[in-house]
């Protein structure tokens, strides 16, 4: 088996060391994307005279039928080889002959990796934020067919105020939305680039590294002009940059802790203690023991996986810490926590989207909960202060009212007038009565600019 390096070496490599520096088992992931770098690469040598024209065409047509066995699903990577680098060049070598001795030419991997992981990024993070924004309509949806129903908000897990049920979906809309911006954002801030070499440079001159992207992606995927391949900057930092992976799964781990937190919610709000909300059938497993049961097994797995999700976060940001400058064998630890990430958050997204599709709101069980007079305390205390009443005061005063309610196991709407004003002279039963209703409540409320 052919490697990429070599000739300095007088012993074989020990076949422990072989096994641990392996990464062909999860870069083979990149063979799609080191293809089409691959083809760039061949353009560059074309414009710089390091290849015939023919040579240039014989090449590309080796790598083109490598990248539609790839495409097709039936290209198989090699377990022998170093990397899916090796593993191309090895094939392609079986296509083209000698000629592929050429093809490493002014190139490092340190550059190739690079280059293939960001194409990759570039490439795959559009699905992602495409997948975002199914879950976002489905929780639009959902929200527009309940605009009307109000349910018990939370702070501290108890009853709070009355909230719009179509506030609580958007609320995750909100969340969602932050994190597409945030993947968006990321996204169109990486940017392609060759002829770093290993670190220094190459002989080629720089205006050769200008591609367009239809030079080397026509026909193969969908691509803009953010896919111009342009040359560094500074060839140190480009080898050794990390920052787009850590900013993608760090942008992917603050999405897994909301929908962690979605999933929470869900799970809380489909028990029999509260019963907001049934999840289908379809989205929920059953006990191997009790009969009865119905366990919304995904959302536990998507809160769950949260832990997972920071993990990646942690491991990779953790494993740039202290390095030197430039490339170090570390990086190559990056690319498992990416890979995870991204199909990770894009099951969870999908499972969701069809999960809050089937989605049952028991409006009956809410209403109930709605009877909750604690839920309009605060309205009550807003009534005091329109009545000329200190809000401290009236905060006061109302604490005194639930204290009183409590203790003597009385409803507040059963209270007598004379009993309420014993309190405070400001109440006037029949204007309170008014108070207890959940969308007198809620269209209280005028500082939410709602669209």
């Amino acid at each position: 088996m052919s490697k990429l390096w070599g000739g300095r070496f007088s012993k074989a490599i020990d076949p422990l060391v072989e096994k641990f520096t392996k990464s062909i088992h999860f870069d083979y992931k990149l063979a799609k994307y080191d293809v089409l770098g691959s083809i760039a690469h061949v353009q560059i040598l074309k414009k710089s005279g390091q290849l015939k024209a023919a040579e240039a065409a014989k090449l590309i047509s080796g790598l083109n039928t490598i990248y539609a066995t790839i495409v097709a699903g039936s290209f198989k990577w090699d377990k022998a080889a170093e990397d899916i680098h090796t593993n191309i060049q090895n094939l392609l070598e079986k296509k083209v002959g000698n000629l592929v001795l050429k093809l490493h030419t002014a190139r490092s991997r340190n550059d190739q990796v690079i280059f293939a992981t960001r194409l990759f990024c570039k490439l795959e993070l559009p699905k992602l934020i495409s997948q975002i924004s199914d879950l976002i309509n489905v929780f639009s949806k959902i929200a527009a067919k309940n605009k009307d129903v109000i349910i018990p908000g939370f702070t501290h897990l108890q009853h709070a105020q009355p909230v719009y049920l179509k506030d609580f979906f958007g609320a995750y809309i909100q969340m969602l939305g932050r994190d597409k911006n945030r993947l968006s954002q990321i996204a169109k801030n990486i940017s392609l680039t060759m002829g770093s070499g290993a670190l220094a440079g190459t002989p080629i001159a720089a205006k050769n590294y200008q591609l367009k992207s239809s030079e080397y992606l026509k026909g193969k995927v969908d691509y803009d002009s953010s896919f111009n391949i342009q040359p560094p900057t500074n060839s140190l930092d480009n080898v050794s940059n990390r920052d787009f992976i850590i900013e993608i799964i760090g942008s992917i781990s603050i999405m897994a802790m909301h929908l962690s937190r979605l999933a929470e919610d869900l799970i809380i709000y489909s028990t029999n203690e509260f019963d907001f909300i049934e999840i289908d059938e379809s989205f929920c497993t059953g006990s191997s023991l009790m009969p009865q049961k119905k366990n919304p097994d995904v959302l536990e797995l998507i809160r769950g996986l949260s832990g997972r999700l920071n993990g990646n976060f942690v491991n990779v940001v953790t494993m740039m810490k202290g390095l030197p400058l430039t490339y170090n064998r570390d990086m190559q630890l990056d690319k498992e926590p990416l890979f995870d990430s991204i199909a990770t958050v894009s099951k969870e997204l999908k499972v969701l989207t069809g999960l809050i599709k089937t989605l049952n709101v028991n409006k009956s069980i809410i209403a109930v909960h709605l009877t909750d007079e604690s839920l309009y305390a605060t309205d009550l205390v807003y009534y005091l202060v329109n009545k000329g009443i200190p809000f401290k005061e009236a905060h006061t005063i109302m604490g005194h009212l639930v204290k009183y309610s409590n203790d003597h196991h009385r409803l507040i709407q059963s209270m007598s007038e004379e009993e309420l004003k014993k309190l405070s002279s400001k109440f006037v039963k029949k204007e309170i009565l008014k108070l207890f209703d959940p969308k007198v409540s809620v269209e209280s409320k005028k500082s939410v600019k709602r669209s």
